[in-house]
């Protein structure tokens, strides 16, 4: 088992949507031989981008995962999606490989939504290869990207190969450690030629700065290289450049196409080379870090653990739960405890994954093993499954918050219980997406990433489960609120021939600053209202500031005394004050002015510098309110106070500015008066929703 553990390697890629992991992992696999052909985007034959609505966005929505072989050595590969809107999860998937390849597109370079990605991937300080890929293609321009690298990223890149040629004479390559050409075929073949002559002397000087950056890591060898730079061998350099790339204080930079499988080969035996097995550690004994802050070796031999990073639906096998074996080793035959659930899961068998394809596990998979197993019954994404006599949770990546919600309603009355299970459905297999109701509006709401993101869930709940769910724009969650100061009677008087109902109370009622909320002021002196009854008044001016009076919604940030009143013995009642304090509020709210208020979201833009005029234009033509921006290598961030409901299609129109380059996080901030133009909308729409009820 160490023997097999020693030589694995388990790793994912990671880069902006469109930039060729999915190209770059069809490569790998088609050279590996885990697959015959290779398979292309546009041709929708990938093996990893499987469902209809990947294949129609020429796009992944979903991470793909593969399991192979390299020189009899196993790779776990995860091909993870470049959109935003898909790789919410992306957190999770981090936790449970050892190490990235960071793809970054020779014509595109660094895009803002690569920073976000590279922000999140060195939160984990994973050993990390950046691939510069589409180097076959016209405007290819590796010097851009390597300086994006290392400017926009904020990486010092280590040249471990440089392109020979580019765009159509894109060739092969030098690698700059072994000081040798190599020349690609398409059909992934590589042989080895001199280094051309017109490059020795660039390869050279990179030679000479590599051999330094290296020793740098490494004092024994700077020790020896200072002395006598002839001592040091391949073989120490590459020792040397493995044990750095771990620690992820060398970040190698390699080229390749993926569409032509030009360089698979290099990669390949790169990632064998420089990434770390899951025992490999850069200081001390690697641990697994429980919940309750507790650390747990990871070894073979240790008590089995796993962490279900994934959860997939396959249209044979059910529900797949997708988990990396954090320590120990699971054999096919496991019976694990889930911690959150407490449920006692047996595995009926393990599955390695090809895309689509699995094939089953007879032997024990230990650390760093990517397994699926089929209907586990109790089981969702984030659990940890170990023994119950050594149980712990692992600790669990912190997940983005949803960033749009549509309102969810069916196509046709009577269908709303098919539609929430469907959708319930898609929540085991997507953690990034809630379903929630909002109890003020009615709305059942969808959440999700982005716009993409909700409207593929919903054309897999109709592909799949045969619902037919309609999105619609959601209700925007206006208040209302009071300017100035009443003071009125509510009087609740009913005779009915046996007991009647009596209720009589005064209040002063005035608006408060924005945020203040409500307030209830007890000033009965006297015994003018029974204490009783005095908790019935304040229900019922809550109860009727919450069905509102302008446009529905709820009333907000006022104060109420109750400083008078009357009583009847036998015909008071709580009931009887409920209604007098609704009916008190009704009347102060005729006697003040009424005030709708608008939700304000703190909006932050990624994008290129040269869109920000334009950004800045159509956050204005939304009403918003600019509130800085900030530009660091070519990307400029752009902060915002903009209503939410000039929200609702921003996404697409940020896409269609920036050309997809944009990028953007949303978050509730305050309210604030809305405009006139507004208020009247709103309350038109109200009234003729209400006629229209009545």
């Amino acid at each position: 088992m160490l023997d097999v553990l020693k030589n694995q390697r388990t790793y994912a890629l990671v880069g902006h949507g469109g930039c060729g992991k999915t190209s770059v992992a069809e490569m790998l696999l088609y050279v590996a031989g885990a697959t015959p052909k290779l398979g292309k985007i546009e041709d929708g034959t990938t093996v990893l981008d499987t469902e209809p609505e990947e294949i129609k966005r020429r796009g992944s929505v979903q991470p793909g995962f593969a399991t192979f072989q390299w020189n009899k050595n196993r790779h776990f590969l995860v091909d993870t999606p470049g959109d935003l809107s898909f790789n919410g999860d992306l957190g999770y998937i981090l936790a449970s490989v050892d190490a990235v390849i960071f793809v970054v597109d020779a014509v595109d370079g660094v895009k803002p939504l690569t920073k976000k990605l590279w922000q999140e991937v060195s939160k984990f300080r994973l050993p990390t290869i950046f691939l510069i890929t589409k180097m076959d293609r016209d405007r290819a321009d590796y010097d851009m990207a390597l300086n994006g690298i290392r400017n926009q990223l904020g990486v010092k890149p280590f040249l471990q190969n440089i392109p020979i040629g580019k765009a159509d004479t894109f060739a092969g390559v030098v690698n700059i450690v072994e000081n040798k050409g190599y020349a690609f075929d398409s059909s992934g073949k590589m042989s080895e030629i001199a280094v051309p002559a017109d490059m020795q002397d660039e390869v050279d000087g990179l030679r000479e700065s590599m051999m330094e950056e290296i020793a740098v890591c490494d004092e024994t060898l700077m020790e020896r290289y200072l002395e006598d730079p002839s001592s040091v061998s391949l073989d120490d350099l590459v020792a040397a450049t493995r044990k750095a790339v771990v620690c992820s204080e060398l970040y190698p930079v390699m080229v390749a196409s993926g569409l032509k499988c030009m360089g698979g080969q290099r990669i390949l035996q790169a990632a064998q080379l420089f990434f770390p097995s899951p025992l490999d550690v850069p200081v001390g004994q690697k641990m697994v870090e429980a919940e309750d802050g507790s650390l747990h070796p990871v070894s073979p031999d240790a008590p089995p653990a796993c962490f279900v990073f994934k959860t997939l639906f396959d249209q044979f096998a059910g529900q797949l739960s997708i988990m990396r074996v954090l320590t120990g080793t699971v054999t096919p035959e496991a019976s694990l405890l889930n911690v959150r659930s407490s449920a006692k899961e047996r595995f009926s068998s393990m599955l390695f994954m090809l895309g689509k394809d699995t094939q089953p596990c007879k032997e024990p998979v230990g650390p760093g093993g990517i397994i699926a197993v089929a209907k586990l019954k109790e089981t969702k994404t984030g659990d940890t499954l170990c023994e119950e006599k050594h149980a712990f949770a692992m600790l669990r990546p912190k997940l983005p918050e949803p960033m749009i919600s549509y309102a969810l309603a069916p196509a046709e009355k009577g269908d709303e219980d098919k539609v929430y299970q469907a959708m319930s459905k898609l929540l085991d297999e997507d953690v990034t997406l809630r379903l929630t109701r909002n109890e003020e509006t009615g709305d059942m709401l969808l959440s999700g990433m982005g716009q993409s993101h909700v409207e593929n869930a919903v054309e897999r709940a109709k592909r799949r489960y045969k619902a037919n769910p309609v999105l619609k724009a959601p209700t925007i969650p206006y208040r209302e609120t009071l300017k100035g100061k009443a003071e009125v009677q509510g009087r609740h008087k009913k005779q009915t021939g046996g007991r009647g109902q009596f209720g009589d109370c005064w209040i002063r009622m005035e608006g408060g600053a924005r945020g203040a909320g409500y307030e209830f002021v007890d000033a009965i002196v006297g015994g003018s209202i029974p204490r009783q009854y005095i908790p019935a008044v304040d229900k019922g001016v809550q109860e009727a500031a919450h069905r509102g009076v302008l446009a529905g919604f709820p009333v907000v940030d006022f104060k109420v005394e109750l400083f008078d009143g009357s009583f009847h013995t036998v015909d008071s009642s709580e009931m009887a004050f409920k209604i007098a304090g609704s009916l008190a509020f009704k009347a102060a709210c005729e006697k003040m002015k009424m005030v709708l208020l608008e939700p304000i979201a703190l909006v932050s833009v990624s994008i290129p510098d040269e869109f920000m005029g334009d950004v800045i234009g159509d956050l204005s033509s939304r009403r918003g309110k600019v509130l800085g921006s900030d530009s660091t290598a070519g990307v400029t961030e752009v902060q915002a106070h903009v209503p939410m409901s000039e929200m609702q299609e921003y996404a697409k129109a940020l896409g269609s500015m920036t050309g997809g380059q944009g990028a953007f996080t949303m978050a509730f901030d305050h309210y604030e008066d809305a405009p006139p133009p507004v208020t009247e909308k709103v309350v038109a729409e109200y009234k003729a929703k209400r006629a229209k009820e009545e």
